[in-house]
């Protein structure tokens, strides 16, 4: 990404708090944070940064489905900023199945490196939830290193949790 880019951004609130989201000009997410549109600007390059609720109603309406527990997966398309390393983390976080968790030592040998360079690019995750950096624990199940506390990521993994054991409300899954 260029510094010169502009961002469309917004902000929702979800049963965790607010929530925002920033779209790249081709739609595609390239942040999203638990706080405002100050959170989410951060983990973003420099550019431009233009309020627009309907450049990213397609983020919000996924995420919002989510907190429903109408949708397990996300489809909207993702442009995080990142090194080639941790663009492959990012891509791992994403195949841990919704409410099931894995070790950054997990990670690791996923994708043929060591537990301490995941966590740093777990750490540096530009997208939350989309890419479920929340799913990653320590090796002895502790809650570690979650940018926006262990009490919100305790909540994520609770939510998932009783959504897999959960009987179905007809809404269809993805």
């Amino acid at each position: 990404m260029t510094s010169n880019l502009l961002f469309h951004v917004s902000s929702f609130s979800t049963p965790l708090g607010a929530f925002s989201v920033a779209v790249d000009p081709s739609g595609a997410v390239a942040a999203a944070v638990f706080g405002g549109e100050g959170s989410v600007r951060s983990r973003l390059p420099r550019g431009t940064f233009a309020r627009d609720p309907r450049r990213t109603a397609a983020a919000r309406e996924e995420i919002e489905a989510w907190f429903r527990g109408a949708a397990r997966e996300f489809s909207v398309e993702l442009a995080p900023a990142g090194t080639p390393f941790q663009r492959r983390v990012w891509d791992a976080l994403r195949r841990i199945p919704f409410g099931e968790t894995r070790s950054y030592a997990d990670v690791a040998r996923t994708i043929g490196s060591a537990a301490r360079a995941v966590g740093r690019a777990n750490g540096s995750n530009p997208i939350c939830l989309i890419i479920p950096c929340h799913r990653v624990i320590g090796a002895d199940g502790s809650l570690t290193g979650y940018a926006f506390g262990d009490e919100t990521k305790r909540r994520l993994l609770e939510f998932e949790r009783s959504e897999v054991s959960a009987p179905p409300t007809g809404a269809p899954r993805r």
